[in-house]
C-alpha cells in the first residue's frame, strides 16, 4: 500500500454511503480498510445498474480500496471475532446509532477494553446530549432539518426540494475523514485513543448557517437571516441564444470588464446599485437579471470566448453525460477504464488530490461480499479449522 496512511488499519462497520465514502477516502490515503459486513451485505450493493448481483455501480465507487469480511455480529462468535480484529486495529468507524452498537456489546468502553489505543468514530444523526439522540436519520431528513429544501423554495418561488445528490452523506463523510486523521495525530502525540462523534445534524447546521446566519449572528439580532446572493431567484445558469452558461461577475474589476464587453462602461460609476460589494449584494437579484438579459443575446461559444478574454470566471453547463467527456478531465486522466477482477472493465475516477511525497492510490477495486473473510481472520490468528467452523455456523461468509 502507498499513501500517507500506510500502516493504519481501519475496521469499517459502515454501510450505504456516508461512512463508506469516508472509508473509501481513507483507503485511498493508504489505510488498510477492512469492511465488516452483515451476512446480507451492505444494502447499497443492490442499487443498480450492475453486471452481477451485489456489485452495483454506487457500491463500486464507494468501496474501492477495501477488503470485505462478513461477520454476524449478533452471534457471540461474531462479536468476539470483531474484538479480536480490534486488538490490532487503529480505527473502528460505524454509522448506526450508538444505542445499536451498545446492544451488540460493541460500545466504546467495550472496544477500548480490547484496545485502549483505538480511535472509535461514530457517524449518526444527532448529538447524543439532545432530545433527538435516538432518532434515525438519512440524507433527505437532514437536508430538511437544516433548511436546504426551504432555501430552494425561497430562491425559486417553487416547492421545497432536496439537492439531487447525497450532499449530507458526503459532507459528513468528509468531516469523518478529518476526525479520523486528527485523532490519529493526537494519538501519535499522546498515545491515547478516544471516541469521536460526527453527528449529521450539527455538522450540516454548521455547513449551512456559515452562509446564512446573517443578522442572527448578532445579539440582539441585527437583520434577517440568509445570504442574499445565494438566495437570489436569478442566481442560476444564464441562458444564451443557443444554450446555457455559468458565469460569476463578482468584484469591481470583473463588473467593469463586463460593462466594457456590452458597451456600457459608464454604469459602474453612474448606477449606485453597482457601486460596491455591499450595494451589489443588496440589489443582487436585479443585477443578475440585468446580466441575464445581455447574455441571452449571444451564443454560448461567443460568451465563453469573450468572458474568458476579459478574465471573468466562466464555465460551460454540463450534463452528467457531457461531464464524462470534459476536455480538462480527459487531459488529467480523471476518468479511467480499469479492469475489475470480477466485474471486468469499469470506469473509475482518479483520486482528486495531488501529493508530491506520499501520493494516494487505488490499490484494489471494490470487493465481493466476504471476499477476504478467511484472509482477515488468518491475520488475526485464526486457523483454518476455526474459520471453517465459523462458516458452517453462519458466523462468517466467504465470497463464492
Amino acid at each position: 500500500m502507498s499513501g500517507p496512511l500506510n500502516g493504519v488499519r481501519i475496521l469499517d462497520l459502515t454501510t450505504v454511503l456516508m461512512g463508506p465514502y469516508a472509508t473509501q477516502i481513507l483507503g485511498e490515503l493508504g489505510a488498510d480498510v477492512i469492511k465488516v459486513e452483515p451476512p446480507q451485505g451492505d444494502t447499497v450493493r443492490g442499487i443498480g445498474p450492475m453486471r452481477h448481483p451485489g456489485m452495483g455501480a454506487i457500491f463500486l465507487h464507494a468501496n474501492r480500496g477495501k477488503r470485505s469480511i462478513v461477520l454476524d455480529l449478533k452471534q457471540p462468535e461474531g462479536r468476539q471475532a470483531l474484538l479480536d480484529l480490534a486488538r490490532t486495529a487503529d480505527v473502528l468507524i460505524y454509522n448506526v446509532r450508538p444505542q445499536a452498537m451498545a446492544r451488540l456489546g460493541l460500545s466504546y468502553a467495550e472496544v477500548a477494553e480490547a484496545n485502549p489505543r483505538i480511535v472509535y468514530v461514530g457517524l449518526f444523526g444527532y448529538g447524543q446530549d439532545g432530545p433527538y439522540a435516538a432518532k434515525p436519520a438519512y440524507d433527505d431528513l437532514i437536508q430538511g432539518a437544516v433548511a436546504i429544501p426551504t432555501l430552494f423554495a425561497a430562491s425559486t418561488g417553487g416547492e421545497p426540494r432536496y439537492v439531487p445528490a447525497t450532499m449530507v452523506d458526503r459532507t459528513v463523510g468528509l468531516h469523518a475523514v478529518y476526525a479520523v486523521t486528527a485523532a490519529l495525530f493526537h494519538r501519535e502525540r499522546t498515545g491515547q485513543g478516544q471516541a469521536v462523534d460526527v453527528p449529521m445534524f450539527e455538522t450540516m447546521t454548521h455547513f449551512v448557517q456559515g452562509d446564512h446566519m446573517g443578522g442572527a449572528t448578532f445579539e440582539p439580532v441585527a437583520g434577517p437571516t440568509g445570504y442574499p446572493r445565494l438566495l437570489a431567484p436569478q442566481r442560476r445558469p444564464y441562458r444564451t441564444s443557443d444554450g446555457h452558461i455559468c458565469a460569476l461577475i463578482y468584484n469591481d474589476k470583473q463588473w467593469r470588464s463586463f460593462f466594457d464587453l456590452i458597451g456600457r462602461p459608464e454604469i459602474l460609476d453612474s448606477d449606485p446599485r453597482f457601486a460596491d460589494m455591499d450595494s451589489r449584494t443588496r440589489h443582487i437579484d436585479e443585477l443578475y437579471g440585468f446580466v441575464a438579459e445581455h447574455l441571452a443575446t449571444r451564443t454560448t461559444a461567443e460568451w465563453m470566448e469573450a468572458l474568458t478574454r476579459a478574465d471573468i470566471p466562466v464555465m460551460r453547463l454540463h450534463t452528467l453525460d457531457s461531464l464524462l467527456e470534459d476536455p480538462h478531465l480527459t487531459a488529467t486522466g480523471f476518468f479511467q477504464v480499469v479492469e475489475h477482477p470480477r466485474e471486468g472493465p469499469i470506469r473509475s475516477m482518479a483520486v482528486p488530490t495531488r501529493w508530491s511525497g506520499s501520493p494516494p492510490a487505488v490499490e484494489r477495486q471494490a470487493p465481493a461480499l466476504g471476499e477476504h473473510s478467511a484472509e482477515v481472520l488468518r491475520e488475526a490468528g485464526y486457523d483454518d479449522a476455526t474459520i471453517a467452523a465459523l462458516a458452517e455456523r453462519g458466523v462468517i461468509r466467504e465470497a463464492g
